[in-house]
C-alpha cells in the first residue's frame, strides 16, 4: 500500500504502532513509514525507523522479515550516499532470506545497481530474481523486476528489448490495483517513446505521468530528470535548467536522497550547457562529480565529467590535457555500453583540431564518426558532426558538405515528427554546428551561389511546411476559453488602475502551461522535403528589375548575398553584433518620436539608419538598381525597420524569413472570392478609426449576430464583412478569417518575449494567440494588422523565428502588413487608408505601403510611424 496509496499506508502504520502490536508487525509498520520517508520525505528519518525494523524483525526471530527489512535498508543507504554500506546490508539481505523472499532481495539490489550506473550487475540479479516471482504468483513483484529490467536495457541502448518488457510488464499492471507502479508505466513508456526518437509521445505520457502522480500525492524527482531530457532533446534547454533547479530546491527542502540530487545537477548541467550558460553549467556539473564520487556511482559520474569538460570548453579553456580527459571519458564510456561515448570522443577530436593536433583529432573523430549509421536522430547528427570535421580537417569541401547535408538531413526528418512549430523550431539548434560548418566551407570554395543554398538550408526552415493543425481536443478547447476569459479579467483589472489579483495570475499561467503542454504533444506527419531551395527557380522568378538580398553571418560578420539579373554576388558588410546594438538604438529612438515632443530625435534615427544600412549592406547598397527590393534578414536582426535605411526608404520594399518563404509566398494564389474582412477590438486610443472609413469606402454591412439566419453568409455582393464591439470575438473572427482574401485587424497587440506563442491580439472576449491562428485552414491571403509589436519575434533554434507574422505564413497567408515597434495610434489611421487606396488601385501590399508612406505628412510622428511597419512576403 505505500506505493499505491502512501498518504494512507504512513496513517494506518502510524495508527497501528500506537496500539502496542507484536515485534513483527511493529517492524512491519516501521519498515512502511521508512519506505515513505525514504521516497516522499526525510532520508534521515528514514534510516532510523529502517533500523528500528531490523531490530524488531530480530526480536521476532524472523530471517525472512530481516532479509526483507535489509533491502529496503540497502536501498536508503545507497539513496543517502553511502553505497559501502547499502551494498553490505544487501549481502546479509541475500544471506537471510530464501525462494520468494529472496528474490524480492535481489530485485531491490538489481535496482540500486541500475542506480550505481552497474548495469551487468543489475541485469544478473533480475534474470535470478524473475523466474521466482513468476513461480510465486507475485504479480506486482513481477512486474517491477520487469520495469526495471526494461529501464536497464534502455540505458544500454537496447529500444527494442525494454519495449517487449515494458509491455509484459504493462499487462501485469492492468490486472492490479497498484496505482503508483501504474503511472510509473505510463513514465516507464515515457522513456521507452524518448529513447525511440518521438519526443511528443514521451512529452504526452510523462505528463500523465504527472497527473497520476499528483493525484497520489507522490514527489516526483525521477520523472522531472527524465523529463528534462525530453525538453533538452526539443531545444528547450532553458526549461529544463529552471524545473531540474526547481526540483533541487524541493528535494533539499525536504532533506531528501543524496542520489536524486546528483542526479538533478547532472541534468541541470546539461540544460545550463545547452542553454549557453557555461558558468552554471560548470558549477551544476562539478558538484554533481563530487557527489557520484562519493556515491561510487562512476557510470554517472563518467557522464558528469563529461558534461564538466563541455563546460570548460564552452568557457574557451582548450588544451592538451582537456583532449586526453575527454578521450578518457570517452573510453570509459564506451566501456560501460553508453550511448554518450560518441559525444565524448567528438569533444576529444574537436579541441585536438582546435589545437592543430590532426593525427589525434582524426582517431577521436574516427570514433564519434560511428555513430552516423544508426541510433537515435540526435546520436547520428553527432556521427556526421564528427564527419564532417574529419572532411575539413582533410582539406575536401565535398566531404564537409555531404557530412553536413546528410547531417542536416536527419535533423529535417526528425523535426517533422513534432507537430508543435514552437519545438520544430527550437530542435534546429542541434544543427547550428552542421551549417555553420557548410556554410565556411562554401564560402572557402564554391562562389555565392553556394552560399546562398547553405543559407538557405538552415534559414527559417520552420516556414517551409505547415504545421499540424491542432487537434480537435475538447480539453484544449476549453482550457483555450478558459484562458481566454480570466486573460480578459485580468485586462480590465489594469485598465482600472489596479493589477490582478495573484490567484488570477496563477491560474493564467496554469492555463497557458496546460495549452502549451497539450500543443507540444502534437506528432508530425513524419519526413517531408518541404520546399527544396532551387536559385535558378529563385532568379527566375526575380527577373531584371526586382532584387534579394539575403544576408548570412559567417563568424560574427554580415555577408550580403544579392540575387537578381540571372546572377548572385556576394558583398562583405559589418560586425552583426554592432548591427544590433544600432538596431536597438533605432527601436528606442521610434518609441520616443511616437509621442508628441520627440521631434529632436528626428535626425538622431535618420542618421542611426545611414550607419545600419554601412552596417547590414555595406558595398551592396550601390547594387541594388531601382526595382523594388526584398530582404532576406538572419534571425537576430528582425527588429530592424528596413525602410529607415536610406537606400530602401524610397522602394517597394519587401520582407521575408527566407527565400524559400517568399517565393512560396510568390506562388500562392489567391482563395476565390475575394471575401475582404475588417476586424476593431476594444481599448484603442484611436478608437480603430481607420475600420469605420474602410467600411463606410468599401460599403460594408456589419456581420449579423450568431443564429441570423440567412444572412448570416457572406456579403452576397462582395461587400467586407466588418466584426466590431461584441461581435469582435475570437470564435466568430476565426471563422471570418479562415480563407478571407484579405483582413484588417485594428487591435491592441501584445508580444511575449517569454513565450512568443503566446503573442496576442485583443479581441472583445479575451486575446487572439498564436495558438488560435494555427487552427485555422487556411488564413487570410493578405492580413493587415494595424497595431503595435505585431512584427515582433523571438529568435529560436538556429535561425528560427516565432512570432504572430511567421504563424500566419506557413498557414497560406502570402502577404502582411505589421509593426515592429509601438506607434502613434493617430498616425496609423492616415497610414492605413492610404495604405488601402493603393489595394484598392491593384497595388501590392509592399507598393501601397511604399506609396502610403511617401503621402503621409512630413513631421515626425507620421514618417516614425511609417518606418515601423513592414510588408511581409510578396502578396
Amino acid at each position: 500500500m505505500v506505493f499505491a496509496a502512501p498518504g494512507e499506508a504512513l496513517a494506518r502504520a502510524e495508527e497501528l504502532l500506537g496500539t502496542d502490536p507484536s515485534p513483527l508487525h511493529a517492524s512491519v509498520a516501521h519498515q512502511v513509514i521508512g519506505i515513505w520517508q525514504r521516497d516522499f520525505g526525510d532520508t534521515r528519518r528514514a534510516l532510523a525507523h529502517l533500523r528500528r525494523a531490523r531490530e524488531l524483525a530480530a526480536r521476532a526471530d524472523s530471517a525472512e522479515r530481516e532479509a526483507d527489512v535489509l533491502a529496503t535498508l540497502g536501498v536508503a543507504l545507497v539513496h543517502a550516499g553511502r553505497t559501502r554500506d547499502g551494498l553490505a546490508a544487501f549481502e546479509r539481505g541475500v544471506a537471510r532470506g530464501t525462494g520468494h523472499t529472496r528474490a524480492r532481495v535481489l530485485f531491490r539490489r538489481a535496482y540500486v545497481w541500475w542506480v550505481l550506473g552497474r548495469h551487468g550487475e543489475a541485469l544478473e540479479d533480475v534474470r535470478r530474481a524473475v523466474p521466482v516471482l513468476r513461480q510465486a504468483d507475485d504479480v506486482i513483484w513481477t512486474a517491477r523486476a520487469l520495469t526495471l529490467r526494461a529501464t536497464v536495457h534502455l540505458a544500454l541502448g537496447a529500444v527494442d528489448r525494454a519495449d517487449a518488457d515494458f509491455t509484459a510488464a504493462e499487462a501485469l499492471w492492468d490486472t492490479t490495483g497498484q496505482e503508483h507502479d501504474k503511472a510509473d508505466a505510463v513514465e516507464s513508456r515515457g522513456l521507452a517513446a524518448f529513447r525511440s526518437g518521438d519526443v511528443p509521445a514521451a512529452l504526452r505520457l510523462l505528463d500523465e505521468a504527472e497527473e497520476r502522480y499528483a493525484k497520489l500525492g507522490t514527489p516526483t524527482f525521477m520523472l522531472t530528470i527524465r523529463r528534462c531530457e525530453v525538453l533538452m532533446a526539443a531545444g528547450l534547454a532553458t526549461e529544463a535548467l529552471a524545473e531540474a533547479d526547481g526540483a533541487i530546491a524541493a528535494l533539499d527542502g525536504i532533506g531528501g536522497q543524496s542520489t536524486r540530487k546528483a542526479e538533478l545537477l547532472l541534468v541541470a548541467a546539461r540544460a545550463a550547457r545547452l542553454a549557453g550558460d557555461p558558468q552554471t553549467s560548470l558549477a551544476r556539473a562539478a558538484l554533481a562529480v563530487r557527489l557520484f564520487a562519493g556515491q561510487r556511482r562512476t557510470w554517472y559520474e563518467t557522464h558528469a565529467r563529461l558534461v564538466l569538460l563541455e563546460a570548460r570548453v564552452a568557457t574557451g579553456r582548450a588544451s592538451g590535457r582537456l583532449v586526453a580527459d575527454a578521450a578518457s571519458v570517452a573510453e570509459r564510456l564506451a566501456a560501460f555500453g553508453a550511448p554518450a561515448a560518441p559525444e565524448a570522443s567528438l569533444l576529444a577530436g574537436r579541441i585536438a583540431l582546435g589545437l592543430g593536433w590532426t593525427a589525434d583529432a582524426e582517431r577521436h573523430l574516427a570514433v564519434a564518426a560511428r555513430s552516423r549509421h544508426g541510433g537515435p536522430p540526435l546520436a547520428r547528427m553527432t556521427g556526421w558532426a564528427a564527419q564532417a570535421l574529419r572532411a575539413r580537417a582533410a582539406g575536401s569541401t565535398r566531404g564537409v558538405l555531404e557530412a553536413c547535408r546528410r547531417g542536416l538531413d536527419v535533423l529535417d526528418d526528425h523535426r517533422m515528427t513534432l507537430g508543435a512549430s514552437e519545438l520544430r523550431a527550437r530542435a534546429t539548434a542541434q544543427g547550428a554546428e552542421l551549417a555553420a560548418l557548410a556554410q565556411r566551407a562554401s564560402l572557402v570554395s564554391g562562389g555565392p551561389r553556394r552560399l546562398l543554398v547553405w543559407s538557405e538550408r538552415w534559414r527559417a526552415t520552420v516556414l517551409s511546411a505547415p504545421p499540424t493543425r491542432p487537434p480537435a481536443d475538447p480539453v484544449l478547447l476549453s482550457t483555450m476559453t478558459a484562458f481566454r476569459e480570466l486573460a480578459a479579467r485580468a485586462d480590465e483589472a489594469r485598465t482600472d488602475g489596479g493589477r490582478p489579483t495573484p490567484a488570477l495570475e496563477r491560474e493564467q499561467r496554469r492555463l497557458e502551461r496546460e495549452i502549451r503542454s497539450r500543443t507540444l504533444h502534437m506528432r508530425g506527419e513524419g519526413p517531408g522535403d518541404g520546399d527544396r531551395f532551387d536559385v535558378g527557380r529563385l532568379l527566375d522568378r526575380l527577373g531584371d528589375d526586382l532584387r534579394l538580398v539575403e544576408l548570412a553571418v559567417l563568424d560574427g560578420r554580415v555577408h550580403v548575398l544579392l540575387c537578381g539579373q540571372g546572377r548572385v554576388r556576394r558583398f562583405e558588410a559589418g560586425l552583426l553584433a554592432e548591427a544590433e546594438r544600432e538596431a536597438e538604438h533605432v527601436q528606442a529612438g521610434l518609441r520616443r518620436l511616437a509621442h508628441p515632443g520627440g521631434e529632436a530625435r528626428l535626425p538622431l534615427v535618420e542618421a542611426a539608419g545611414a550607419r545600419l544600412q554601412e552596417l547590414l549592406l555595406g558595398p551592396a547598397a550601390a547594387h541594388l538598381g531601382h526595382g523594388p527590393v526584398v530582404v532576406v534578414p538572419p534571425g537576430r536582426l528582425h527588429r530592424v525597420p528596413w525602410a529607415l535605411l536610406p537606400a530602401l526608404r524610397e522602394r517597394v520594399l519587401s520582407v521575408s524569413p527566407s527565400a524559400v518563404s517568399w517565393l512560396r509566398a510568390k506562388e500562392t494564389a489567391p482563395p476565390p472570392g475575394g471575401r475582404q474582412v475588417l476586424v476593431r477590438g476594444p481599448g484603442l486610443a484611436s478608437g480603430g478609426a481607420e475600420v469605420p472609413e474602410l467600411a463606410d469606402r468599401y460599403g460594408a454591412v456589419p456581420r449579423p449576430r450568431e443564429g441570423g439566419g440567412a444572412g448570416a453568409g457572406p456579403a452576397a455582393d462582395g461587400r467586407p464583412t466588418v466584426l466590431e464591439g461584441d461581435e469582435a470575438h475570437v470564435p466568430r473572427v476565426l471563422r471570418e478569417l479562415d480563407g478571407a482574401a484579405l483582413a484588417h485587424i485594428a487591435a491592441h497587440g501584445a508580444f511575449r518575449a517569454d513565450s512568443p506563442l503566446f503573442s496576442s491580439l485583443r479581441m472583445a472576449d479575451g486575446p487572439l494567440i498564436v495558438h488560435d491562428f494555427e487552427r485555422l485552414d487556411r488564413s487570410p491571403y493578405r492580413i493587415i494588422l494595424s497595431c503595435c509589436d505585431t512584427a515582433r519575434f523571438a529568435s529560436v533554434g538556429a535561425d528560427e523565428l516565432l512570432g504572430l507574422v511567421t504563424a500566419l505564413l506557413p498557414l497560406g497567408t502570402a502577404g502582411v502588413v505589421a509593426c515592429s515597434a509601438p506607434v502613434n495610434d493617430a498616425a496609423v489611421v492616415p497610414l492605413m487608408l492610404a495604405l488601402h487606396k493603393g489595394l484598392d488601385s491593384g497595388l501590392s501590399l509592399a507598393e501601397a505601403l511604399r506609396d502610403a508612406r511617401a503621402a503621409l505628412p512630413d513631421d515626425a510622428v507620421h514618417r516614425a510611424t511609417g518606418w515601423a511597419f513592414s510588408a511581409f512576403g510578396a502578396a
